[in-house]
């Protein structure tokens, strides 16, 4: 590289990071008391099944065991002995990757009911605030609609602003697994909010399991702590290294289980978190989509044998992110620049930051033959 290109190449860095800062700096004032403390280590109820010794053996060990191993305790337990573990310990069964599917949708329904009730006796508490109350009876709510006949909840922690794992489809039997990640301000209120829908994991899910016609079993996943808002949080990389060992070890449990390497979306930072996890992650393909750098400079980088697929329409605002990595701040190079090296995705129909999901998109159609397996 020529003296000229190194020259320009350090003011283009120089610029990003001045812009970076800038961004950072305009916002570490309201940012500050919005940082997260991301939620890391084994589900709740951890330390009751560890001493658990119904069996006459040890217990996996949820913050060590592998999935593959958990998979391979649980095939060699009855029905019976399965059931009993899921009702004694369902915070722990309905969040262990590598436990049987459906024994993880009957414990998380069980958690579910006990944290409506426990959520009913707080609203009635007079001796909590009123802003307790009245956050205990959303929460009671919320669980009250995750309790339908119709929904499969693969993963559900109450904790911090609580995490969730919906599944679309039947994922016993499918042929194909999608996963989507999403990024920044979801979390168990929001994940399938009624506004901005295809801004939301659920609502992606949704629309890819319609457009697929049920070709792919689709899993809206928030099982890390997602960054609120702009500042400190969304330009570091801090939330998604939490998360991206937990994005690792929800996939591997899933191919434990015997579902196919999956296809992961992986939305705006969200895509920063399969950045960091795409050498570990099991997947068939991963794509990103709004994304604001995957923690890497190429495809290489990430180390992964799946096929790298990228998409960002026009009018997405995330294109106005300096693509750069200085002092811990930004996410790296473009994934949509060709230099990267992934596979481009056509996203001119798409509008704005969230709609790369919404019906009659070509993003929507690229990602549902991807998802199927139909792209080559």
């Amino acid at each position: 590289m020529g003296l000229g290109s190194w020259k320009r190449r350090g003011r283009r860095t120089l610029l990003a990071a001045a812009l970076m800062t800038t961004i950072v700096a305009g916002t570490a004032g309201w940012a500050s008391s919005h940082e997260q403390r991301p939620l890391t280590g084994p589900p709740p109820g951890t330390a009751s099944w560890i001493a658990d010794d119904t069996l006459g053996a040890p217990l996996p060990d949820p913050g060590a065991a592998s999935p593959a191993h958990v998979a391979a305790f649980f095939r060699g337990l009855s029905v019976t002995a399965r059931h009993e573990l899921a009702v004694r310990h369902p915070s722990v069964v309905g969040n262990l990757d590598g436990a049987p599917i459906a024994l993880r949708y009957e414990a998380n329904a069980l958690s579910l009911r006990a944290e409506k009730a426990r959520a009913l006796a707080d609203a009635r508490d007079t001796t909590l605030t009123a802003h307790a109350r009245a956050a205990a009876r959303v929460l009671a709510g919320r669980c009250a609609e995750l309790l339908a006949p119709d929904r499969r909840i693969l993963a559900f922690d109450p904790r911090g602003r609580g995490q969730v794992a919906e599944v679309y489809g039947d994922l016993r039997t499918a042929r194909h697994v999608s996963v989507v990640v999403p990024g920044s301000d979801i979390d168990l209120d929001s994940f399938d909010r009624a506004t901005d829908v295809y801004g939301t994991p659920a609502g992606m899910a949704k629309s890819l399991f319609a457009a697929a016609r049920g070709r792919t079993a689709v899993v809206a996943w928030v099982g890390y702590t997602t960054p609120v808002g702009l500042g400190p949080d969304a330009a570091t990389g801090r939330l998604a290294e939490a998360g991206a060992p937990r994005l690792t070890r929800f996939v591997r449990g899933l191919v434990a289980t015997g579902a196919p390497e999956p296809t992961v979306f992986c939305h705006s930072y969200g895509s920063v978190v399969c950045g960091l996890a795409a050498s570990r992650l099991p997947v068939s393909d991963l794509v990103v989509f709004a994304s604001p750098g995957v923690r890497a400079d190429s495809v290489s980088d990430l180390r992964t044998s799946a096929r790298v697929w990228a998409a960002r329409d026009d009018s997405d605002w995330i294109a106005r992110v300096p693509h750069v990595e200085l002092f811990g701040l930004g996410h790296g190079a473009d994934p949509v620049d060709p230099s990267f090296g992934a596979r481009r995705i056509p996203a001119a129909r798409a509008q704005g930051h969230t709609g790369y999901f919404a019906p009659g998109t070509d993003s929507l159609r690229a990602f549902t033959r991807i998802a199927t397996g139909a792209s080559s």
